[in-house]
C-alpha cells in the first residue's frame, strides 16, 4: 500500500494519497485546488487517480475535487447528505473500497458538518484489519472540529451529533489506530490543534482535553464557550464546493505585473490593494487604502479569508522572495480568483510615481507607558480574543475583537483620536491597524513588539 499526507502550508491543511503501485490505482482525500503534487505522486509511481473523496464540504479552502477530475476523468464521493450541485457519487455508512492491497471503509461521522465522513484504511498486504483513520475535521491531534459551520439553526444537533461520532462511532475502535486528521496547527477549524501531524485513538483519549468531559452537558459548555474566528471567506468557500468550484483558467503570469498607473486605475475602479510586505515596511509606507496581511510568517491565509472581502478584486503588494504565481496559488485555494494584477516595481513604482502614501507609527512599550501617564493619553485597542484579554491587558484598554472592527465601516474612535493598537506579538494589529486607517481613522498607531514587549 502506498500512503502520503500532504501539508498545505499558510492554511494548516492536510490531503492524502492512498492506492497501490502493483495494480496501478490510487485516491486521493481532501484534494487542495493546486492539483499538481497529486498528478506528479501518480506519474511516479506509476499509478491512475480513479478515486477523489471529500471527507466533508469544506469551509476553509476550495476543493481540488473538480480540478482532479477534470485532469484525470476520476469519480468524485461524498457523503449522501451532502446537497451538492455536481455529479458525485455519493457514500454511506459502511461503504467499501479496494485499491490494490488499499481497503478503505467508510463510516459516517457527523458534527463538524452532517455530511462528515472518516475512512477507515487498511493494508491488505499485512492485515485486514484497518491501520488508519482519516478522521477529516472531526477529530484532530489536540482537538476536535468545530461545529458551529453549517449555521446557528441546527448547532444543536450538531454538538450531539459531534459527542456521539466521538464516543460512540470512534470509541468501538481500538486505540492503536493512527489518527491522520485534515488539519493541523494553524486551521481555524478547531483552536487547539498540535503541531504534530499524527496521533493514535489511545494518545487523543488519553490527552486530548475534548475527549475528556465526564458527560454530554460538560463537552457542550466546553466547546461553545470558545469557538474560533469565522474568517468571511468561509461562507463563499462552502458556497463553491457545494455548487462545484469554477475550473481555474490557464493565463500567462506575465500579464498580471501592472504599472503603478494601471494599480491606481483599479484602485480607483474599487480594487482592493492587498499590501503582503512584512508589517515594518508596511507601516514605513503603503497606499492609502491598502490592507496588509504580513506574509513572512506561516498562516497566512485565514487572515487574508478573515479581512478581505470574498470577491474582492485584488492588487498586490508582493514582498521581496515571493512570486506572483506562489502567492495567486495560495490565493486561489481560498476563492480569491479575482486578481487584478502584481505592482511591477512594488512601492518604489508606486513612490517614484509621485502618488500619495500613508505611514504608521510604531511606539516602544516604554514611549506607550509614558503617554498613558500623560495629559490627553491615546485610546489603546486591543484585538485579541476575550480570552487573551483577560488573561494580561493594558489598564484601560478597549477589547475590539477583528469580528466587531470588521462590523464597522468607520472609524471607531473620533477621526483624529490618536490610537494605539495592540496584540500579543504585534501581526495582529498590523492588520488591524490597517483596517481603522481604511476606515478613516488618522492617528493610528502600534505597539511595538505588542504585548509580549509590554
Amino acid at each position: 500500500m502506498y500512503f502520503e499526507q500532504i501539508k498545505t502550508p499558510g492554511l494548516g491543511c492536510f490531503s492524502y494519497v492512498i492506492g497501490c503501485p502493483l495494480e496501478g490505482v490510487m485516491g486521493v482525500i481532501d484534494p487542495r485546488r493546486d492539483i499538481d503534487v497529486y498528478i506528479h505522486i501518480a506519474e511516479e509511481h506509476g499509478m491512475r487517480i480513479t478515486h477523489i473523496f471529500d471527507t466533508h464540504t469544506h469551509a476553509d479552502h476550495v476543493s481540488g475535487a473538480q480540478e482532479l477530475r477534470a485532469s484525470t476523468k476520476a469519480d468524485i464521493y461524498i457523503h449522501e447528505s451532502a446537497p451538492v450541485g455536481y455529479e458525485a457519487k455519493k457514500l454511506k455508512n459502511g461503504d467499501e473500497f479496494q485499491l490494490g492491497n488499499a481497503a478503505v471503509r467508510v463510516l459516517h461521522t457527523p458534527g463538524h458538518t452532517p455530511d462528515s465522513i472518516s475512512l477507515l484504511i487498511s493494508d491488505l498486504s499485512r492485515s485486514p484489519e484497518p491501520e488508519i483513520i482519516l478522521t477529516g475535521d472531526l477529530l484532530f491531534v489536540g482537538d476536535i472540529g468545530r461545529p458551529d459551520l453549517p449555521g446557528e439553526k441546527i448547532l444543536d444537533e450538531q454538538v450531539e451529533n459531534l459527542y456521539n461520532s466521538l464516543h460512540k462511532t470512534l470509541g468501538a475502535l481500538p486505540e492503536y489506530l493512527e489518527v491522520c486528521p485534515a488539519h493541523g496547527q494553524g486551521s481555524l477549524c478547531g483552536r487547539g490543534m498540535s503541531a504534530k501531524p499524527s496521533s493514535t485513538l489511545g494518545y487523543e483519549r488519553l490527552t486530548n482535553p475534548m475527549l475528556n468531559y465526564p458527560n454530554f452537558a460538560d463537552f457542550k459548555r466546553a466547546i461553545l464557550s470558545n469557538l474560533p474566528m469565522r474568517p468571511q471567506s468561509f461562507s463563499s468557500i462552502i458556497a463553491a464546493n457545494l455548487n462545484g468550484a469554477a475550473l481555474l483558467p490557464k493565463c500567462d503570469s506575465a500579464e498580471y505585473a501592472i504599472s503603478a498607473d494601471k494599480a491606481d486605475e483599479f484602485r480607483q475602479a474599487g480594487a482592493l490593494p492587498l499590501d503582503l510586505r512584512d508589517a515594518y515596511a508596511y507601516a514605513a509606507a503603503h497606499i492609502p487604502g491598502s490592507i496588509n496581511v504580513d506574509s513572512s510568517g506561516g498562516s497566512i491565509l485565514n487572515w487574508i479569508g478573515l479581512v478581505i472581502p470574498p470577491g474582492a478584486p485584488l492588487v498586490l503588494i508582493l514582498p521581496s522572495g515571493k512570486s506572483f504565481e506562489e502567492m495567486r496559488t495560495e490565493l486561489r485555494r481560498i476563492g480569491y480568483d479575482s486578481i487584478k494584477g502584481w505592482l511591477r516595481g512594488g512601492l518604489h513604482a508606486w513612490l517614484d510615481s509621485g502618488r500619495d502614501i500613508q505611514s504608521l507609527q510604531y511606539l516602544p512599550a516604554s514611549a506607550l507607558r509614558a503617554r498613558l501617564a500623560g495629559v490627553n493619553p491615546p485610546t489603546v485597542i486591543d484585538v485579541r480574543s476575550p480570552e487573551e484579554y483577560k488573561g494580561m491587558k493594558i489598564e484601560g484598554s478597549i477589547n475590539l475583537t477583528f469580528d466587531r472592527l470588521l462590523e464597522q465601516s468607520a472609524c471607531p474612535e473620533a477621526l483624529n483620536t490618536e490610537t494605539v493598537v495592540v496584540c500579543q506579538s504585534g501581526f495582529r494589529a498590523s492588520i488591524a491597524a490597517s483596517l481603522l486607517q481604511a476606515q478613516g481613522c488618522s492617528n493610528v498607531s502600534l505597539l511595538a513588539g505588542g504585548l509580549n514587549a509590554w
